[in-house]
Formats: C-alpha cells, sequence, structure tokens
C-alpha cells in the first residue's frame, strides 16, 4: 500500500471518530434535555439533609399556688389582739436633789390581758419603781391598776386591773417558732401613739441578751419588727392572732463600735411568760433558787488582776448563817465553777446556772478552795 493510500484511510478514520464524538455529544445532551423536560431526572446538585421532625413542645405545668391573702391574716390578728392590748402608765415619785425634790414624773409602756379578772402582763421595767399603776385600754378608758406581783430576773411583772375586761389575748407556743415567720408588735410607741402596729419576721430564737447585771436574758426571741421605747411589755403575734413573745428591749450598738444597728428587738418567749405569770398569779411571787451567799462573778479581766486559777466562776464573799451552802460545807473564799449539770462560763453566768433549777432541788456544787478542787451536795432555798 502506498504513502498516500495510507494517509487517505488515516483521514477517513478520524473524520468518523470525530463524527461519533459529536453526534453522541448531541444525543446524550438531547436525552438529558428530554429526561428534565419530563422530570425523570433530577438535578445533579446533591440533595438536601432531610431535617427530622422535632417533637413539639410540652405545654408548661400549672404550679398551683395556695391562695393566701396576707393583708387580710394581718389583719384578723390585729383586730383578734388589739382589744386586749393596754398602755401601762405609771407615777414615780421625785427624788430628793441639792436643789430639794424633784417632781414626780409618769412612766409608760404596754400590756396585755391575760384574764378576764383583769391579770395584765408587762415588763418589770415598765413598772419599777412606781407608786401608783393605771392602764388605758384600746378604746382610751383608764382603768386603777395596782402590783401583783414581779420576776426582776425574768423583766416580767403581773398588774391586777379594776374593771371590766373587753378582750383576754390567746397564748401561742413559742417553742414552736422558726425565723421566718411573720411577726407583728403591737404597743405604745412614746407613750403616746397608742396601739401602734408594726410588723416583720421571727429573725432568730435562741438569743442571750446580757443584762449587765450579772446575769443574762435566755432563749429570747429576735425580731426586726419595729420596738420602739413605750412597746416595752406589749405582745408579739403571730398570724393566727396568738401572743407568741412579750417585746422587752432593742440593741441599737455593742458599745465597742460607733456602728448604729437597726431591727435589732428582742422579746421574752410566751412559754417562759407562762410559767412565771401563772406562779405570781398564784403565789403572788415567782420562787427563784438560793444557796445562801455572797458572791463576785470572775470574768478575766479579774481573773488577770487577782491572778485567780480560772477564767469564769463566782467568788464566795459571805455566807448566809446556817444557810444551804454553809450546811453544805462551802467556805469563804472558794471559787464555785460548776452548778448542777452548769460549767460557770463566758456565757453562762452564777445567776444563769443557778437558775436552772429550782428551790428544793439538790444540786451537786464543784468548787476551787485553793487550787483543788471539791464538791458538795446542796439543798437550794427561795430566795428572800
Amino acid at each position: 500500500m502506498s504513502l498516500r493510500t495510507k494517509v487517505f484511510y488515516l483521514v477517513i478514520v478520524m473524520v468518523v471518530a470525530l463524527s461519533s464524538a459529536t453526534g453522541g455529544t448531541l444525543l446524550g445532551g438531547y436525552v438529558m434535555y428530554r429526561a428534565l423536560r419530563a422530570g425523570t431526572l433530577t438535578s445533579t446538585q446533591a440533595a438536601p439533609t432531610p431535617v427530622l421532625a422535632q417533637p413539639a413542645p410540652a405545654p408548661p405545668q400549672a404550679v398551683n399556688v395556695p391562695a393566701v391573702d396576707f393583708q387580710s391574716d394581718v389583719t384578723r390578728a390585729v383586730e383578734t389582739v388589739g382589744p386586749a392590748v393596754v398602755t401601762v402608765v405609771g407615777t414615780v415619785s421625785g427624788q430628793a436633789t441639792f436643789w430639794g425634790m424633784t417632781s414626780d414624773s409618769q412612766t409608760s409602756g404596754s400590756g396585755f390581758i391575760l384574764s378576764g379578772d383583769g391579770h395584765i402582763l408587762t415588763n418589770y421595767h415598765v413598772i419599777e419603781g412606781a407608786k401608783e399603776l393605771s392602764v388605758i385600754l384600746a378604746d382610751g378608758t383608764s382603768l386603777p391598776a395596782e402590783l401583783l406581783g414581779a420576776d426582776q430576773f425574768a423583766d416580767l411583772a403581773v398588774l391586777k386591773a379594776s374593771g371590766t375586761m373587753p378582750a383576754v389575748a390567746g397564748l401561742g407556743n413559742s417553742d414552736e417558732l422558726k425565723p421566718g415567720e411573720t411577726a407583728i408588735a403591737i404597743g405604745s410607741p412614746l407613750g403616746s401613739f397608742r396601739n401602734t402596729i408594726t410588723m416583720g419576721v421571727v429573725s432568730a430564737t435562741g438569743r442571750s441578751m446580757d443584762t449587765g447585771n450579772g446575769y443574762q436574758m435566755e432563749n429570747m426571741i429576735q425580731t426586726d419588727a419595729a420596738i420602739n421605747q413605750g412597746n416595752s411589755g406589749g405582745p408579739l403575734v403571730n398570724l393566727a392572732g396568738q401572743v407568741i413573745g412579750i417585746n422587752t428591749m432593742i440593741v441599737r450598738g455593742n458599745g465597742y463600735s460607733s456602728a448604729v444597728a437597726e431591727g435589732l428587738g428582742f422579746a421574752i418567749p410566751i412559754n417562759t411568760a407562762r410559767v412565771v405569770a401563772e406562779q405570781i398569779i398564784e403565789k403572788g411571787y415567782f420562787a427563784r433558787p438560793d444557796m445562801g451567799i455572797r458572791w463576785v462573778d470572775i470574768i478575766p479581766s479579774i481573773a488577770a488582776r487577782y491572778d485567780l486559777p480560772v477564767q469564769w466562776g463566782g467568788y464566795v464573799r459571805s455566807l448566809t448563817s446556817g444557810g444551804p451552802a454553809q450546811q453544805a460545807g462551802l467556805a469563804q473564799g472558794d471559787i464555785i465553777t460548776r452548778i448542777g449539770d452548769y460549767d460557770i462560763a463566758e456565757n453562762t453566768s452564777f445567776l444563769n446556772a443557778l437558775f436552772h433549777y429550782a428551790p428544793g432541788q439538790k444540786v451537786t456544787v464543784e468548787f476551787l478552795r485553793d487550787t483543788k478542787k471539791m464538791s458538795v451536795t446542796v439543798n437550794l432555798r427561795e430566795m428572800q
């Protein structure tokens, strides 16, 4: 085969190949076009990822809140106790001075009616030193009153008023109190604003307050309900309209700092007051125990000054002749460190330890005599 012939065949093969490729391309494009028009072929773009259907959110559950009409509860409590709250007024005799006798003065505080017989409970410091007493009822009626008995250590006094009592206060249970409970104070602040209502909460229970007289008032109720001068002796009330405490003091500061505190009021628990009041009504006084000694409270500063062997205790200055302590074998100069189950310590004075017991009880008294530890059994008597 000649070279010309070979070239001719090569050209024909190339023409046929090119024609076949072009025709295939056109035919393929036409087929795709018809398929797309007919909807039998989808786009070559990646199909989107299917989204899973999310469950419909559950409807919010209704919260059942008890329907409490707080304002009505407070109003009902005040309406229940308010008529039994009184203003206590006392007349104190004038004092002798370099310039002569001063005029008689008037003191006032609050109280509440314990019984239809006219027994009224108030603070001892409200009536202390008063020669004449009267009570002013919620409606403004003034009635004469007399002191039936008092206990200065509990700061409580019971009066007996003459006349018809408009209401009697119901007593609650102070042992069941919990911080955060609503507390309502009723009294006569400054002696002029009779039956004023203030409200707060029970801030704490079980507080101890130093009286500055050698003992502490124990198990006190702390409240932020406003208590002012003249509120003393008035009731601290719960939402049930029951007296849970007797308002007795406020604290503005601690004496060691210039900071002034607000909302620090204290009340005597009603369970304590009930025991004292019932005995005063029955006997005319509240019986406190006595050992028949005169003592000096030992504190760290005194212990350091006199080089004493203990930081806390009761130093026996003298003994009553034939008294319980002398009969038991205690002597002048002994240092009492424990009475019964109670150590004399920073938060438990001699009197506080002694007052955990009653007249007639026998208690073990531990003491030091020339640094030697000793103990005796003392038969307590009534304090004279």
